[in-house]
């Protein structure tokens, strides 16, 4: 504590004496003064070019083409205008300075500001990701301060001598920083890229589905395995060193991950041969059944009607019995029963039904008609049964059997034939009940 706070004092007086000496020197009076003149002359720019390059660079709202992406890419840097024009000025007038006196520390000093205010701006106005936001919050502005404060150099040797030992291994504190702030870049970057790719390969509408979802897990780990690779080499960490991990990682999916690296090649075989894939209806041996919403790495996410997510792991899509309703959009036979009365001519029932049924827009042609068929002689009535092939599923949004039976009732009605309904006959025997006093 008491080195830490000698430091501090050896700073301040450091400090004290350069202001001292700046407020007693001509030569630092006229470096302010072209300081203030810089920042006064590229308030007045910022605010007269703003404007101007804001209209120059801004296209149509419609236009999607190269250039019109690139205007509004660099509208987005319009907040760094006023410190970057600041910063040029003061460059210039750096070197007036120099030739005239000699020296320009002040102004040098006015440089680092506004590139600290240039900084600033880019986190705060620009930055919209909120890993980078962080990164940028956390990590530039401070580095930015330091440079602006001509601090930098000493903290950075101080990090550097700092050692953190770990077993075997040691590493200096600003290794461990410069380790966190390049993988986080990388891996960001490697998000970003597998989002793009991952955007391109949906828009694919030839490949199948499957193909699809295949071709995004491959890019995936092909990026994140390219990162991690570029991240050991960068920070100089020698690969061969992984061999004893790569050892380890494959003991334990020996021994004690089995069931994770099964389902995952379960999910490779699934994506591969195409049974089944997001989007399909399926109904799982152990009764559980709903729409595929994502194939990931380890499991399969179900969706039922009732809004309830299933997680079922990969495997069991391949060592169980999978009926899928879907098959990436064939068409599915429903059956509508009814009954008629006793009284109604059977041979004009099936053409009325079928006439009727074939007006529903989603019931199709083929691979076959509405179909009619006697089904047999009820206690009440005549059991009739109307066949019908819609494409998707009888639930959820869909009312198919609901709909029909609408149209059959209404069918009935106007053909004037009857729809039954139970009906009991009792018999009373002679002298089985006794006669009243």
């Amino acid at each position: 504590m008491n080195n830490l706070t000698e430091t501090a004092l050896g700073y301040f007086e450091q400090g004290r004496d350069i202001a001292l000496q700046w407020a007693l020197s001509p030569a630092a009076w006229s470096q302010f003064a072209l300081l203030v003149v810089a920042f006064g002359l590229a308030v007045v720019l910022s605010r007269w070019l703003k404007p101007r390059l804001t209209r120059l660079l801004t296209p149509e709202p419609a236009s999607q083409s190269h250039l019109a992406q690139a205007r509004r890419f660099v509208l987005i840097f319009m907040p760094l205008l006023m410190p970057l024009l600041a910063f040029v000025l003061t460059s210039l007038g750096e070197q007036v300075t120099r030739s005239i006196f000699g020296s320009g520390a002040v102004i040098a000093f006015g440089k680092r500001v506004f590139l600290f205010l240039a900084v600033r701006a880019f986190v705060r106005d620009i930055l919209a990701d909120g890993f980078l936001r962080v990164l940028g919050k956390f990590v530039l502005i401070p580095v930015a301060a330091l440079y602006a404060l001509g601090a930098l150099d000493p903290v950075v040797a101080h990090l550097d001598a700092t050692v953190v030992p770990l077993g075997n291994l040691s590493f200096s504190i600003l290794w461990l920083i410069q380790f966190a702030v390049v993988g986080g870049v990388i891996f960001w970057f490697g998000r970003w890229s597998n989002d793009q790719s991952a955007q391109f390969i949906r828009t694919q509408g030839e490949m199948p589905p499957a193909t699809r979802q295949l071709a995004e897990k491959s890019a995936e780990i092909a990026i994140f395995g390219v990162a991690f690779l570029v991240l050991m080499n960068i920070m100089g960490v020698p690969l061969t060193s992984l061999a004893v991990l790569s050892g380890a990682i494959g003991v334990g999916l020996g021994f004690g991950l089995q069931k994770i690296a099964s389902n995952f090649i379960s999910g490779v075989i699934l994506l591969l041969e195409g049974q089944a894939t997001v989007g399909d209806f399926v109904e799982l041996d152990g009764g559980e059944q709903g729409q595929i919403k994502k194939m990931m790495a380890r499991a399969i996410i179900l969706e039922t009607f009732d809004g309830r997510w299933i997680v079922v792991p990969n495997e069991d899509f391949i060592v169980t019995r999978v009926i899928n309703y879907s098959d990436s959009g064939s068409a599915n036979r429903f059956e509508v029963p009814f009954s008629v009365s006793y009284d109604t001519d059977i041979n004009a029932v099936p053409d009325i039904i079928e006439a009727a049924v074939a007006k529903h827009p989603d019931v199709l042609t083929a691979p076959y008609p509405p179909d009619c068929e006697l089904r047999g002689f009820g206690d009440s009535g005549i059991d009739f049964a109307v066949e019908f092939w819609c494409e998707g599923l009888d639930d959820g949004p869909n009312k198919y059997s609901s709909d029909v039976l609408f149209l059959v009732w209404n069918a009935l009605k106007d053909a004037n034939i009857e729809i039954p309904y139970p009906h009991r006959v009792v018999e009373i025997k002679a002298g089985a009940l006794p006669e009243p006093a």
